[in-house]
C-alpha cells in the first residue's frame, strides 16, 4: 500500500468521524448547534407516560417548542417545557401528553385557549389534565373482558349446573314441564276451546267480537256513563258553587248560616213560637181556654142557635118589633 493510498484513507475515515459527531450532536440539540432560545413553563402531570426531553410541545397542533427536562416535585412529575420566542401560551389553554400514532413518541399538546385570558408568564405552571394513553385503554379493556368473562361464567352456571351440584334454570325448566306434562296438556286444549267458541261467537266474548251490534250496544252503554259522569261532574261543581255561596254568605241559606243579625231574628222567632205554644196549652190562658174548655164551644153553640131563631122570628115581624124579637131573643 503507498503513501497517497494511506492517506486517502485515513481522511475518509475522518470525514465520516466528523458525520458521526455531527449527527449525534443533532440528535442531541434537536437539530441545533446554538442553544435554543426561549422561555420555559412547568407542566404538571400525574405520570409523564414515557414523556423524556427533546419531545415535542405543541399547540393547535403545531409545534411551538419541546420538553426542556422531566423532574418529581412536592409529590408530583412536572415536565418543563421550553417554548419557542415569540409564543404565547394562554392561561386557559390545557396540555395533556398525546401520543403519535400507535407506535409513536408522546408529546405534550395545548388547546389554542383565548389570549384575552392573558399568557402564561416565563416560570409559571399552566394547566393540565390527565388523559388515557393506549397503555390504560389496553388496561381497561384487560378488566373489562375478565369481568365480562365472568359474567358468562355466572350466567353459564345459572343455566347449566348450579354450584355444589344443584340443578340450573334450563334442568329447573325441563323437570317443571316433564312434571307438568298432563296440566299443560288439559290447560292448552281448555285454551283451545275457548278461542273456538270465541270464533263461533259464543259467550259474552265471543259476542262482542263476532256481533257488531253487541259492539254497539256496549259503545253505547259506555256512551251513557260518560254522559252520567259528565252530568255528575256538573252537579258536583252546582254543588261547589253553592257551598262556595253559603261560605261567602251569600243567599238565605249563607244568611242564616253567618249573618249574626238574621241568627238573632231567627231566635227571636221560634223563642215567640214556643211562647205562643205554651199559652194555648195552658188552661188557664184565654186561648188555652178556647181550645181545651168545652163550656166555652157550648155557650157559643148556643148563642148561634138564639141568633138563628132571631133571624127566623125577623122574617115575619116588622122593623121595630124585629129588633125587640132581637134583644128579647139574645137577652
Amino acid at each position: 500500500m503507498n503513501h497517497s493510498q494511506m492517506t486517502a484513507r485515513v481522511g475518509l475515515f475522518f470525514i465520516i468521524g466528523l458525520a458521526l459527531i455531527w449527527v449525534t450532536f443533532e440528535a442531541l440539540h434537536n437539530g441545533r448547534f446554538e442553544k435554543r432560545k426561549g422561555y420555559t413553563v412547568v407542566a404538571p402531570f400525574s405520570t409523564l407516560k414515557e414523556l423524556k426531553p427533546g419531545d415535542d410541545v405543541r399547540l393547535a397542533g403545531v409545534k411551538v417548542g419541546s420538553v426542556e427536562t422531566t423532574r418529581l416535585a412536592e409529590g408530583r412529575a412536572e415536565a418543563v417545557l421550553l417554548i419557542n420566542q415569540g409564543i404565547k401560551i394562554p392561561l386557559d389553554s390545557t396540555g395533556v401528553i398525546s401520543m403519535a400514532g400507535l407506535i409513536g413518541t408522546n408529546y405534550v399538546s395545548f388547546d389554542i385557549g383565548h389570549p384575552s385570558a392573558g399568557t402564561v408568564p416565563e416560570g409559571g405552571t399552566v394547566r393540565t389534565k390527565d388523559a388515557a394513553d393506549l397503555n390504560t385503554i389496553m388496561s381497561d379493556l384487560g378488566s373489562l373482558g375478565k369481568d365480562f368473562k365472568n359474567a358468562l361464567g355466572q350466567i353459564g352456571g345459572a343455566l347449566g349446573n348450579g354450584p355444589d351440584g344443584q340443578p340450573g334454570l334450563f334442568q329447573k325448566l325441563d323437570r317443571l314441564v316433564s312434571e307438568n306434562s298432563g296440566k299443560i296438556s288439559t290447560t292448552l286444549g281448555n285454551l283451545e276451546d275457548i278461542t273456538t267458541k270465541i270464533k263461533s261467537g259464543e259467550g259474552t266474548i265471543g259476542k262482542l267480537v263476532n256481533d257488531p251490534s253487541a259492539y254497539n250496544e256496549l259503545n253505547a252503554t259506555l256512551a251513557e256513563i260518560r254522559g252520567a259522569a259528565t252530568e255528575a261532574k256538573t252537579f258536583v261543581a252546582n254543588a261547589q258553587g253553592i257551598v262556595d255561596q253559603v261560605k261567602s254568605g251569600k243567599g238565605t241559606i249563607g244568611a242564616l248560616v253567618y249573618d249574626e243579625e238574621a241568627g238573632n231574628n231567627i231566635k227571636i222567632v221560634s223563642k215567640n213560637l214556643r211562647d205562643l205554644s205554651e199559652k194555648l196549652n195552658n188552661p188557664n190562658s184565654s186561648f188555652g181556654q178556647l181550645i181545651t174548655s168545652d163550656s166555652l164551644v157550648r155557650d157559643a153553640q148556643s148563642t148561634l142557635r138564639k141568633v138563628d131563631r132571631a133571624v127566623d122570628g125577623m122574617s115575619d115581624q116588622g122593623p121595630i118589633t124585629a129588633v125587640g124579637v132581637v134583644a128579647n131573643a139574645l137577652f
